[in-house]
């Protein structure tokens, strides 16, 4: 009796055992997933508060040239001996200001860019601080024609300021050649091209040699450009059809329309095109 009892209680000192170790196992992985979302919440939060500091820095750029431009308006319509040196010093300083505002403001753009925080919200924000300072070099201009008026010239600063009119200028022009560059190459990851003919036409263009296709230096002219992001359907006028490119069969469908004529539908355009950018369609 004492055996048997001795046993028991062995067995389960052994149970318990094994539960505080699952225990233990569990708590290690739970342990582990809260690390991996901390760090990413920390992540997050550091690309918030850089993003933060250059937007706070931005817009204490552009109260400083608000202040710079009240104190312009009122030594211009002072009597003092000194304004024309305390007017240039003023509008020198709103120039610089302006130019460490527009290279703040392409810091936030590429903060943005390289961020894993998106929001429709920041993109409003930096546009908008991008039509303050428009607006703020609006108003420097109005300052220096009310300057000219009154007869109060400063060949140095209207210098410094048309080589910064003419450095924003050029980064514009720079922008909007990235943009255009940008947009063709996404236009051309975005193009593909087919053709749909009998084989006696695929022959005659050396689109299908045989039994193989697009093997020779076939005439691509033959092919018609698609937008793969766009044109997701294509009607085929025959009601016998077989495709000889190879697509990925789970990203589109071949059907028939009520003309008993088949249609190829791309469900899935990315994985369809991924294997090429060709499409050739045999029919009758």
């Amino acid at each position: 009796m004492r055996k048997i009892l001795f046993v028991s209680v062995a067995l389960i000192a052994l149970a318990l055992s094994s539960c505080n170790e699952e225990k233990k196992a569990a708590v290690a992985v739970d342990t582990q997933k809260v690390d991996s979302l901390q760090r990413i919440v920390d992540q997050k939060d550091n690309e918030i508060n850089d993003m933060l500091s250059t937007l706070n820095a931005i817009q204490d750029g552009i109260r400083e040239i608000t202040e710079a431009e009240n104190r312009v308006s009122v030594v211009k319509d002072g009597e003092r001996t000194d304004k024309a040196a305390q007017i240039k010093e003023n509008l020198q300083f709103i120039s610089n200001t302006m130019k460490r505002n527009r290279e703040l403001i392409n810091k936030l753009r590429q903060q943005a860019r390289e961020s894993s925080v998106q929001g429709e919200q920041l993109k409003a924000t930096i546009e908008n601080l991008v039509k303050q300072l428009d607006e703020k070099e609006q108003q420097l201009q109005q300052l220096r024609a009310e300057l000219d008026a009154k007869d109060i010239h400063i060949t140095e600063l209207t210098e410094n300021i048309n080589n910064l009119n003419t450095n924003v200028s050029n980064l514009q022009n720079e922008n909007s050649q990235k943009s255009q560059t940008i947009s063709a190459q996404d236009k051309q990851l975005n193009t593909a091209w087919y053709v749909f003919g009998t084989k006696k036409e695929l022959k005659q263009q050396n689109i299908l040699d045989g039994d193989r296709v697009l093997q020779s230096n076939f005439n691509k002219s033959y092919f018609t450009k698609i937008d793969i992001r766009v044109d997701k359907e294509i009607k085929l006028y025959s009601k016998s059809a077989k495709i000889l490119t190879t697509h990925p069969s789970g990203s589109y469908t071949l059907t028939q329309d009520a003309n008993k004529q088949y249609v190829l539908r791309i469900t899935n355009p990315q994985i369809f095109w991924s294997t090429s950018k060709y499409l050739v369609v045999v029919v009758k």
